[in-house]
């Protein structure tokens, strides 16, 4: 992996960590949020990057295959709100609108697949760029970089998309909001100022906020956000799942910046969207079959010895993986073991951790596939947060 992408994860934390200032100064106009011009996903608009394939492929531990096909639900009865994390390769500080690569493939990723659950709405946004990013570790930051107003308008555009779609496009319905990383970091913002304790969270399904460090209060599902605790079971709504994932082989060394709370008195939070009520679940993968959204390599996984791997864009391995909130030393994170089976023809690891310089980087975990990880179970709590929240307004 390149120095740019850790230099982005480090950005990503450092925003889902503190967050960029609040206010953007007039340096940067308003983008016009009732142009579909200006999101990257829109359900049923022409272009919208979520109508993809995720046609995937089903490993048995025997080895056998089955395809599973995806279809999106136009008539879901809540909606998604998405945030993306750092991607822009965009030239200067702050990044266009325009949709690029990047965008196309961290959607198609992190995003699409929750479109059977909900209708979609990911605004664009004008992001702190890799491009910046990368000066910046040279020692040669590009004009513009350290201003204030840069780094705030990122989160103003944000908060403008969400205003807009509160006004003219939400209706009433339910919403989940759904972040990774800086896009987390920047939903934290959202939420801490626009949505806890106000009258609007009654709107708010549930807040799927991956790849972050969310503090809480020790003790307590309540922390940062005062009336949003972590979801404890998939009946629960207006609650939050949080989490930063972790091989259980490689836990978080001491310089960590995901899975440890600013201050003493608060744990990072970790829902384990695998089984929500605590302890050990299943996670239903959807492990890319493409290159990663980082730009790196394509993945070397050989899916099954023996046998050339699938075309598919996705890979499903059940009962490879599983995963359980943890506690050790001093941090609180996601951990992720693989059911390795030396009779089992499936590949016996998978790919996702951060390398820098031909050598795994065991700060970030595995930031790079925190959403692919546990994407079948989140989808699946959704659907079922979705009843709930339907059974509790009708009544």
């Amino acid at each position: 992996m390149t120095r740019t992408i850790v230099a982005a994860l480090g950005l990503s934390a450092a925003v889902a960590m503190a967050g960029f200032g609040a206010h953007a100064q007039s340096t940067f106009p308003k983008n016009d949020y009732a142009s579909k011009a200006n999101w990257l996903c829109w359900t049923g608009k022409p272009g919208d990057a979520c109508a993809i394939d995720l046609t995937t492929t089903v490993i048995k531990a025997d080895g056998t295959e089955t395809v599973e096909r995806f279809s999106a639900d136009p008539k879901a009865p809540i909606d998604c709100f998405y945030v993306y994390p750092t991607i822009s390769n965009d030239p200067g500080a702050v990044s266009t609108m325009n949709i690029g690569p990047e965008e196309l493939s961290v959607v198609k990723a992190q995003l699409a697949r929750f479109g059977s659950k909900c209708r979609i709405y990911a605004p664009m946004y004008r992001q702190f760029t890799l491009t910046a990013l990368r000066a910046g570790m040279s020692g040669k930051p590009v004009p513009g970089a350290n201003d204030p107003a840069t780094r705030a308008v990122g989160y103003a555009d944000v908060l403008d998309a969400w205003n807009y779609y509160l006004a003219k496009e939400n209706r009433g319905r339910g919403v989940v909001l759904i972040g990774h990383s800086q896009g987390s970091g920047v939903l934290t913002q959202l939420i801490s100022k626009e949505i806890d304790g106000k009258p609007v969270q009654a709107k708010i399904v549930s807040a799927l906020l991956m790849g972050t460090r969310l503090p809480i209060d020790k003790g307590k599902d309540t922390g940062l956000f005062k009336s949003m605790p972590l979801c404890k079971s998939s009946s629960q709504t207006g609650c939050v799942i949080a989490y930063a994932s972790f091989r259980d082989t490689i836990p978080p060394p001491a310089n960590s910046l995901f899975g440890k709370a600013p201050s003493e008195s608060q744990i990072a939070a970790c829902a384990n969207p695998a089984n929500l009520s605590g302890g050990k679940g299943e996670l239903h993968s959807y492990l890319s079959n493409s290159p990663a959204i980082s730009g790196a390599a394509a993945p070397k996984t050989v899916w099954v010895q023996g046998k050339p791997n699938p075309t598919t864009p996705f890979i499903s391995v059940p009962g490879l993986l599983s995963a359980e909130c943890v506690q050790k030393n001093g941090f609180s994170y996601l951990e992720i073991h693989t059911n390795a089976v030396p009779a089992d023809p499936r590949t016996d690891t998978i790919e996702g951790d951060v390398v820098q310089d031909g050598k795994i980087n065991e700060a970030w975990g595995l930031h790079l596939i925190d959403a692919n990880l546990a994407m079948g179970n989140l989808v699946e709590v959704m659907g079922e947060e979705s009843k709930a929240y339907l059974s509790k307004t009708k009544k």
